[in-house]
């Protein structure tokens, strides 16, 4: 595939017009000269742009800061990238570059995002050496409570309303529902989610249960309203209050606790415990797990759910700078089982539900765009393409499997389980390879 050009300037490095264009520079105005090296330093540019989406096998239009059009493809264009500045012409072909452009307002996007999203098994993340480094502090030097609490702050002080024009308006969910089949609502999904969880713990009227995230009150409200007194922790006032005003309009066996859950300590273990996907705060999964634990009765159950990913910590940059801040990894499969074991737990379900969440985030992205002008008027342009890219990127990604979704059940036992150290730990890795 090659590119058509509008008017044509690939493929013009032999061109007899554009040699006589650089022979004439010294005979124009400086302006025109200025113009013209102009052209001819962007065109590797241009070129390189070219080579990668013909290699993508796109339909699309480009249009570039001289006003000219690059058109890709057969097919009617899917989606069209406009380049608004020369500077935008000059970042690398990334994701983390070219999405904060896009945030920025140096590049705009018209049409399919899903079909320009396409492109990205082409780009790198683009990472820099800063990023990798200040996340490295985080994870590493820094109070993983103290990071908790500002990776959650930044995130959510957008207030309410920001996500609630968004998520699913039954029981509102900031996660992954549970559709069965594909055209359901997304309220009908969210109140499969709670029956998934209802059926998965064993509740009962009478027991008492730990919400670990709070939410905006979707597991006080359904499980409240059956009988079950519910804990909900949260790090976020805004949360903690919106629960307070559902506990008491709908007079629920409900409470709020504002505290990080690795510092959360109850005076009486509950019956059983639910974390929908606060797991991804929290990567220290040997401290989370030793924390569940303590909190839970024997033969007490966690139902824990999250979007993942193949291996921890594997994060966008671009995601890292405008969403989630901070230690935030998707969960690692492999690593939060092996730690449960560790810690007294025993597996009892392991269920996947890319699915589900690849469906749940379409609708937020299609909700989200549909209020974008409310959305551009109370919190501002650059915030809506940061969230646009985020969620319509993270539809793609499990759409693609760059991205997946689980949820794990497990049971604790009486035994608080090995709870190896780190020697231990090491000294059993070289053991194995003998």
């Amino acid at each position: 595939m090659t590119a058509e050009v509008v008017p044509d300037i690939v493929a013009r490095r032999h061109d007899p017009v554009h040699d006589c264009a650089r022979v004439a520079v010294t005979h124009t105005s400086p302006e025109r000269a200025r113009s013209v090296e102009s052209a001819r330093a962007g065109q590797p540019r241009v070129d390189k742009l070219s080579l990668l989406l013909s290699r993508a096998g796109t339909n699309c239009e480009i249009d570039l800061p001289d006003g000219q059009t690059l058109r890709f493809g057969s097919a009617p264009p899917a989606f069209r990238v406009i380049y608004r500045t020369e500077d935008a012409m000059r970042l690398p072909l990334t994701e983390y570059a070219l999405g904060s452009a896009y945030v920025e307002g140096k590049i705009d996007v018209e049409g399919d995002m899903r079909a320009l999203l396409d492109i990205r098994e082409h780009l790198a993340f683009g990472t820099t050496l800063a990023q990798k480094l200040r996340f490295a502090y985080e994870l590493l030097l820094k109070a993983p409570t103290k990071s908790n609490r500002e990776a959650i702050h930044r995130h959510y002080t957008l207030g309410d309303d920001f996500y609630l024009k968004f998520i699913d308006t039954r029981f509102r969910f900031y996660s992954h529902c549970i559709f069965e089949s594909s055209d359901e609502t997304l309220e009908a999904a969210a109140e499969h989610k709670l029956e998934r969880m209802w059926n998965a713990l064993g509740l009962r009227p009478g027991m008492r249960l730990l919400d670990i995230g709070g939410g905006w009150g979707g597991v006080p409200e359904y499980c409240g309203a059956r009988g079950v007194h519910v804990t909900s922790v949260t790090l976020v006032e805004d949360s903690a209050n919106y629960i307070r005003r559902l506990i008491a309009e709908q007079q629920l066996p409900a409470e709020v606790v504002v505290s990080d859950f690795l510092d959360y300590q109850p005076e009486v273990p509950f019956d059983h415990a639910v974390i929908y996907g606060v797991i991804e705060h929290i990567p220290n999964y040997a401290r989370f797990s030793a924390r569940a634990w303590d909190a839970l009765k024997p033969g007490g159950r966690l139902y824990l759910d999250a979007s993942a990913a193949k291996e921890k910590f594997a994060i966008s940059p671009f995601t890292r700078r405008f969403t989630w801040p901070g230690h935030h990894s998707f969960l690692a499969l492999q690593d939060i089982v092996r730690e449960l074991l560790y810690h007294g737990f025993e597996i009892v379900d392991v269920k996947r539900e890319t699915h589900d969440y690849e469906l749940t985030i379409t609708h937020w992205a299609e909700r989200f765009d549909a209020a974008r002008g409310e959305i551009v008027e109370r919190w501002g342009e650059d915030v809506y393409r940061a969230f646009r890219v985020f969620l319509w990127g993270g539809a793609h990604a499990f759409k693609t499997n760059r991205l997946q979704a689980y949820h794990v059940v497990s049971e604790r036992r009486s035994d608080p389980g090995p709870r190896p150290g780190i020697a231990r730990r090491v000294a059993g890795f070289i053991g194995s390879l003998a």
